[in-house]
């Protein structure tokens, strides 16, 4: 899709806030479920605020060049969960996150400055276009089942089993549910093929409007006629708003700490080292694949210009930022990215308001608690359509890949089915994700296939 404003245009004031409010939907779901699914206590607008500060650190450290915004980090989740683990208290659980997401950052930080040192070409030579643009499909594919899921108003599948629908059973509650989430999807796709001017630059906002009185219409009915299914939203958390966020170093940092009954603060530390190191490295190689995605899109190479070493920089530092205020290291954003694409809009000061809007607003609890009542079916129509483009992103970057060549064909089919079929590694508290296994089986397949072509290049040479 062609561009309506590029990286360094300023859209008018009004437009800017409008887009920014539609780039902050676009992120909020995922942002706040992090804290959500950890738990423990942690504050879902202190993640929101450290969301906005990392991100506004990666614009700073990219020199205003790559309009995507930083939200919570799912890949984490296991390193958080650990960060709590082993018996120790809630309060060391806290410190840990901290300790942990600057562990993190400091990966990126190290391989940032060898990239600054021996360039960037070696990440071209070692994840081509085959390479990388069926990863790029996968992180959207790996992502197509929590869309369907919410879409059914289901958060997660742990929630449908618990519920009694593990085989997506259609019933009056997830019936109603896919309703409005139909109706969401629908106005969007209406929006971005036929609206004019505006509503084709903010179809998330009105398709998200249009479900969410959708939304409103059922559970009118529902309270009206008793019944259950058709209560869609739920306002009872009006009633315990916090209008300050709870920062994670207030809590971090205060109180007394219980360092288990071995080891002490060094055993605690070298476990939070295994959890969260290891995970850098993996996300480092999504990272990538994400920049290369919104390279395609702006049309200007985010590995050469800022420069891979700006966008790890920024990455890092942002994602310590935002564990040091909300608990979640943070990373780029598909969602962000597939706003980006789908709205024409990808005008850096955008990204800079939407991240001042993300900070303002956890401040401001009936704002921060009514997009908390956005209910998870709308959200999932709009998840289609983002994780959608994130995938057929992917696929356009094998367009001019020869696929008649078994060279390519394979290490793209080693990515496209490990990355769907979800295969995952498990060490103990270290996961490394489908899209990393998938990644890196791929690399190793594009090299040992092509080790006889380059040396066939070097005999002519």
């Amino acid at each position: 899709m062609k561009l309506i404003y590029n990286v360094k245009d300023r859209p008018k004031s009004g437009q800017v806030l409008v887009f920014a409010i539609q780039q902050l939907l676009a992120i909020l779901a995922a942002t706040i479920a992090v804290p959500a699914i950890v738990g423990n206590g942690m504050s879902q607008s202190a993640a929101l605020f450290g969301a906005g500060v990392g991100t506004l650190i990666y614009v700073l450290f990219t020199k205003g060049r790559s309009p995507v915004f930083l939200g919570s980090s799912f890949a984490f989740l296991p390193s958080m969960f650990a960060a709590f683990a082993g018996g120790v208290s809630a309060s060391l659980g806290y410190l840990g996150l901290i300790i942990g997401a600057v562990m993190a950052g400091l990966v990126y930080v190290v391989i940032a400055i060898i990239v600054k040192f021996a360039g960037s070409g070696w990440v071209n030579k070692l994840m081509p276009a085959v390479i990388i643009g069926p990863t790029v499909a996968i992180i959207g594919l790996s992502l197509s089942s929590n869309a369907v899921l919410n879409s059914l108003g289901y958060n997660n599948m742990a929630e449908a089993i618990v519920d009694g629908n593990s085989g997506f059973i259609m019933s009056l509650k997830t019936g109603v549910n896919l309703i409005c989430a139909i109706v969401a999807l629908t106005v969007i796709i209406l929006c971005s093929v036929y609206g004019k001017k505006m509503a084709k630059m903010i179809p998330f906002i009105i398709g998200i409007c249009a479900g969410y009185l959708a939304a409103l219409c059922f559970t009118l009915i529902g309270n009206a006629a008793g019944l259950d299914a058709f209560k869609i939203l739920n306002f009872d958390a009006f009633s315990n708003m916090k209008w300050i966020p709870d920062f994670t170093f207030v809590t971090a940092f205060s109180g007394n700490y219980d360092y288990g009954t071995t080891g002490g603060f060094g055993s605690y530390i070298a476990a939070i080292a295994v959890a969260y190191v290891p995970v850098a490295f993996v996300v480092f190689a999504e990272h990538i694949a994400d920049h290369k995605n919104l390279s395609s899109i702006i049309e200007s190479d985010l590995l050469e210009d800022p420069g891979l070493h700006r966008t790890l920089l920024g990455d890092g530092v942002g994602s310590m930022a935002g564990a040091f205020f909300g608990g979640c290291p943070n990373t780029t954003y598909g969602e962000s990215v597939g706003c980006v694409a789908i709205s024409g809009n990808a005008s850096v000061i955008t990204t800079v308001v939407t991240a001042c809007i993300a900070i303002l607003a956890s401040f401001v609890a009936p704002f921060t608690t009514f997009l908390a009542t956005i209910p998870t079916c709308v959200m999932g129509g709009v998840c289609i359509t983002l994780y959608g483009f994130i995938a057929v992103s992917g696929l356009k970057m094998l367009q001019k890949v020869n696929l008649d060549d078994n060279r390519n064909l394979f290490p793209a089919s080693i990515i496209l089915i490990l990355g769907v079929g979800g295969m995952r590694l498990v060490f103990g508290s270290i996961t490394i994700t489908s899209i990393a296994v998938a990644l890196i089986l791929g690399i190793i397949a594009n090299v040992i296939l092509n080790l006889k072509k380059s040396e066939a290049k070097d005999e002519k040479k």
